[in-house]
């Protein structure tokens, strides 16, 4: 059916197809028609003027040598130069109508050639038109057979997205299920909670003795009121800058009583920074971060989290150390700048220089002079190697011997 349809659609684009191209070609024949008779109009015009131009011409021709005539009958007694300027002014009418004639002609042949030219251009208009309507029309039934093409890929990419969501929901499906066996592995291996929160505070206090090898990392017995680890930070000098406590949690809902009992417990710590490493997370966080002064992360995260907190512990301590004494150390270090012996040390130093500066200028010197006392012999010998020259040349010519000491270029600067 749908061939079917398609071949009538065709049937009927053809029929239009060359019922527009008649209508073309006939209205071009009878505008060449037109055309064929307005230009027999045109030359029929063009030969009646030419033939009046040349009756006109003879007739003036006539009436001139009816007047050379009468003239030569009425003045032949006149002067014979009369009778040359009378000859000489025929000549030069004569000449100027005769070029009047030529333009005529010459306009003649450029309305002759613009009447061409246009008819070229008319037929060159006609077959361009021609053209861009069977180049539309061509681009019309190209684009119809696009449309279907695309509407035809359009419904097989439907189909496509139909088996694609199909085969997505059976994966789903599939995850679903894959979750809920590992939800009900995990929970048959689950075993006790407490044992699982001594494991991970076993793993946690490991973690950071091996993390941090030159720290305090103690631990709080079981019952014992407090937090489960406190790690005491030590800087290179194994000087205490601060302590952070640690609670570790195992279970599957996060409590915000965790929060505000170990920031009781820091307060009664005296510890700087306080971390819940925890296995379910608030439902406000996906990651590690800070919340109401403590910070939560996972045991995967807290490694990180430590070095951190610990380094920013040990950065603010070193820089509070930095700033005891500094009355002190400012009125040492004046005492030392005015004493005596900074005072003989800067002397000396200022010995040394001088001494080498005096030895670079005796140096300098010295060879100042040799190098004047060496270039005076030189300009002597080059003056004795001139005379001697100058002596050769008189004698032998100045082509005869070379006796160059130096390039010509050197030479003439010597010179």
């Amino acid at each position: 059916m749908e061939e079917a349809v398609t071949e009538e659609y065709k049937k009927g684009l053809r029929e239009q197809m060359q019922s527009f191209i008649n209508n073309k070609e006939k209205e071009f024949l009878k505008k060449q028609d037109e055309f064929v008779r307005r230009e027999k109009e045109l030359l029929q015009q063009t030969q009646q003027q030419e033939a009046t131009f040349l009756r006109r011409l003879d007739e003036e021709k006539r009436q001139v040598q009816t007047i050379v005539e009468q003239s030569l009958r009425k003045s032949i007694t006149d002067d014979f130069e009369q009778k040359l300027r009378l000859l000489e002014d025929t000549n030069r009418d004569n000449e100027e109508k005769l070029k009047a004639g030529r333009l005529r002609e010459l306009e003649f042949l450029k309305k002759q050639q613009e009447l061409a030219n246009k008819e070229a251009e008319l037929e060159l208009s006609v077959q361009r038109l021609l053209q861009e309507e069977r180049t539309k029309l061509s681009r019309e039934i190209r684009e119809l057979e696009e449309q279907k093409i695309a509407a035809r890929e359009t419904e097989h990419q439907l189909r496509h997205k139909e088996l694609e969501k199909q085969l997505a929901d059976q994966k789903q499906l599939a995850v679903e299920m894959e979750r809920r066996i590992e939800e009900m592995r995990r929970k048959a291996e689950q075993g006790s909670m407490q044992l699982q929160g001594e494991v991970q505070e076993l793993a946690l206090e490991e973690l950071l003795r091996t993390a941090f090898p030159f720290d305090e990392i103690s631990e709080v017995g079981k019952g014992v009121k407090g937090a489960d680890c406190i790690q005491t930070v030590r800087n290179n000098f194994g000087q205490e800058c601060g302590r952070i406590i640690y609670e570790s949690k195992r279970t599957q809902s996060f409590s915000p009583d965790w929060i505000d009992k170990l920031k009781a417990d820091m307060r009664s710590q005296g510890a700087v920074a306080a971390v819940i490493v925890t296995h379910a997370m608030p439902k406000d966080m996906h990651m590690f971060g800070e919340k109401n002064g403590v910070w939560i992360c996972s045991f995967a995260e807290v490694k990180a989290l430590a070095c951190v907190l610990r380094d920013g512990i040990v950065k603010t301590f070193n820089a509070a150390k930095s700033q005891e004494n500094k009355g002190d150390k400012m009125q040492l270090l004046y005492d030392y700048l005015t004493s005596s012996e900074f005072g003989e040390q800067w002397k000396a130093i200022r010995e040394g220089f001088l001494s080498m500066k005096q030895s670079i200028q005796k140096e300098r010197d010295t060879m100042e002079r040799l190098w004047k006392a060496r270039e005076k012999q030189l300009e002597k010998v080059l003056l004795n190697a001139a005379h001697v020259r100058g002596s050769i040349e008189g004698i032998a010519g100045k082509d005869a011997i070379d006796v160059d000491l130096l390039e010509d270029g050197d030479d003439q600067l010597t010179d």
